[in-house]
C-alpha cells in the first residue's frame, strides 16, 4: 500500500484514483492501482482535428479588437475548469476568444453564443468558428447585446464581457437574472479601462452575491480581468 501525506487543503494528485481515506489526515492508494493511474496520466497523442485547430489559432491574423493569446487561453482554462455548460459572450470581434472559449465548452458538453454588432466582424468571426470545426459548439448572434440580452432565455454559467465597457452595468443588470449560482463573470479591460466601468464594479461589490476580483492572466497589453463569481 502507499500511503500519502495530505496537508490541511485538499490536494488532488494524479496517483489518487481509487483512493480510501483512512483518516482526516492520510489517504490510502493501492500501489499496483498508483502505477495504473500514472500510465493513464501519460498524455495521448493529439488527433488529426487536435493538431489541425492548434495550426488554425497560431496562423489567426488577430486584431486590436481580439484578446491577446494569454486571455484566451485563460478564457478557455476558466470554462473547463469552472464545467460551464452554457456561455455568453458579449463582444465577439472575430472571434478569437470565442473559439478558445467554445473549444472548452465542446470538451464540457456545453454551448456558448456570442454577440456581435459589427455584421462585417460577426461573419469573419463565423468564417474562423467554422474554421475549427466548433459551429455545434458556438452560435454566433448579430445585433446590439442591449436589444438582445433581454430577448435571452434559460440560465447561463459563463460569460465574458468585451463590448463598451460604459455599458457593463447595463449588460449586468440585463444578465443578473439569468445568472446560476456559481456563474462566473469576466470583464476584459478592467485596469486600462477602469474609468468607464467603476458604476459596474461598484454595482458587484455592493451586492453580497458575488465576489470579484482583478487580475492579469498575461502582460500582453499590460491591462486585466475583472473576475465576478456569483455566490447564489
Amino acid at each position: 500500500m502507499k500511503r500519502l501525506r495530505l496537508a490541511r487543503w485538499l490536494v488532488v494528485c494524479s496517483a489518487c484514483g481509487p483512493i480510501v481515506w483512512f483518516s482526516p489526515d492520510h489517504c490510502v492508494v493501492p500501489a499496483a492501482a498508483a502505477a495504473e493511474n500514472q500510465q493513464a496520466a501519460q498524455p495521448a497523442p493529439a488527433t488529426e482535428l487536435e493538431r489541425a485547430r492548434q495550426d488554425f489559432v497560431k496562423s489567426f491574423k488577430r486584431l486590436g479588437l481580439n484578446t491577446t493569446p494569454g486571455d484566451a487561453a485563460f478564457l478557455r482554462i476558466m470554462v473547463e475548469i469552472s464545467g460551464a455548460k452554457r456561455g455568453l459572450e458579449v463582444g465577439t470581434a472575430t472571434g478569437y476568444g470565442a473559439i478558445h472559449m467554445g473549444w472548452a465548452f465542446e470538451r464540457n458538453g456545453g454551448h456558448l453564443t456570442t454577440i456581435e454588432i459589427d455584421p462585417r466582424m460577426a461573419e469573419a468571426a463565423r468564417q474562423n468558428v467554422a474554421g475549427m470545426k466548433l459551429e455545434k459548439s458556438i452560435s454566433i448572434v448579430e445585433g446590439d447585446a442591449l436589444k438582445v440580452i433581454p430577448k435571452l432565455e434559460g440560465q447561463f454559467d459563463f460569460v465574458f464581457l468585451d463590448a463598451v465597457k460604459r455599458d457593463n452595468l447595463k449588460y449586468f443588470q440585463g444578465l443578473e437574472p439569468l445568472l446560476k449560482p456559481g456563474a462566473v463573470i469576466i470583464a476584459d479591460n478592467a485596469i486600462q479601462l477602469a474609468k468607464e466601468m467603476q458604476d459596474f464594479f461598484e454595482a458587484v461589490r455592493q451586492n453580497p452575491n458575488y465576489h470579484m476580483v482583478i487580475l492579469r492572466a498575461s502582460d500582453d497589453k499590460k491591462d486585466g480581468m475583472a473576475v465576478i463569481y456569483k455566490l447564489k
